[in-house]
């Protein structure tokens, strides 16, 4: 008998249920029924209401903090497990817990590590995301991982808004070689900030590298969280003779008063998928969607064939 490849079922965990929602709209197919029963005292339990048994099944979340999200889709994944699912991919558009990708100082934790071998042993038996905070963060998997790049949105944006003498800047150090593949794909000139830190999300100095004077520059991360590398790479750089500044951030964690900081600022707008719902509106902040991304590639690997097309970088 030929192999029958039979259809793929999806589902969301709780915090990402309108992404999952447009995923499963391009796909061409309906969010699974899975039933979270929560106890008292704040204990929860996912609970399929439709047979898996032998199915490839998408489970889409993302893991921001708090740890409830991650909790969530490790308890997901591992009665999707014990419903003798064939296949088994989290789907996590934002890979939470990146930014602990190596011991930066004695006696603390990799927990970017501990994750990828919690969701291994839960049960996944591949993994999709985008934009990690690490790109080596894919080498602490031992199963499948697609990691897909923004780029494939934010680039055809950034086109059409035919801005004259564009340059790219990259907030820090560690961001210079997405920003140089964004200035590769654009043909465009580079600027760096660099920065230093006096304690976690608190900048205590901050140069810029290059110059920006007469051009329309555009800050390029994986994510933004209090807002406050942005916003003062942005002021920096229209003292220094910007025309304009925007920025492009694959997760808008946006975080503490990050909102507040955004609306004060010289930035033009902010730009960012839905891979984490937004908590506030803000005129500052543009969303475009990651949903057909993740549908198109859901759907390659689901019938088996290349997926090599969706990266741009």
């Amino acid at each position: 008998m030929p192999n029958v490849i039979t259809e793929a079922k999806i589902f969301s965990c709780t915090q990402s249920t309108e992404l999952a929602k447009n995923i499963a709209t391009a796909y061409g197919a309906s969010l699974g029924n899975v039933i979270t029963s929560t106890y008292s005292d704040g204990e929860f339990q996912p609970s399929y209401e439709e047979s898996i048994r032998g199915t490839r099944i998408f489970i889409i979340g993302s893991t921001n903090p708090s740890s409830e999200n991650l909790m969530e889709l490790l308890l997901m994944i591992d009665a999707a497990k014990r419903a003798s699912a064939r296949h088994i991919t989290a789907v996590m558009p934002y890979f939470g817990w990146a930014r602990q990708d190596r011991k930066d100082k004695p006696r603390v934790p990799i927990a970017a590590k501990l994750v990828a071998k919690m969701l291994e042993a839960a049960g996944a038996t591949r993994i999709i995301t985008m934009d990690l905070h690490a790109d080596q963060i894919q080498g602490f998997f031992e199963k499948p991982v697609d990691h897909l790049f923004a780029s494939t949105i934010f680039l055809p944006y950034l086109k059409n808004l035919n801005l004259p003498n564009l340059t790219i800047a990259s907030p820090d150090m560690g961001g210079s070689k997405r920003a140089y593949a964004y200035s590769k794909a654009l043909e465009s000139d580079v600027v760096i900030c660099y920065k230093q830190r006096a304690k976690a999300n608190v900048i205590s100095h901050m140069e810029l590298i290059g110059n920006v004077e007469g051009k329309n520059v555009v800050l390029v991360d994986d994510m933004v969280d209090t807002a406050g590398t942005l916003t003062k790479a942005a002021d920096l750089m229209m003292e220094r003779g910007a025309l304009s500044v925007r920025a492009i951030c694959t997760h808008p964690i946006l975080s503490g008063d990050a909102y507040k900081k955004l609306d004060n600022s010289k930035l033009e707008e902010l730009i960012v998928t839905d891979s984490i719902p937004l908590t506030q509106k803000s005129n500052k902040v543009r969303v475009l969607s990651c949903a057909e991304l993740f549908a198109n590639v859901m759907h390659k690997v689901h019938h088996n064939k290349s997926i090599s097309s969706q990266f741009v970088m």
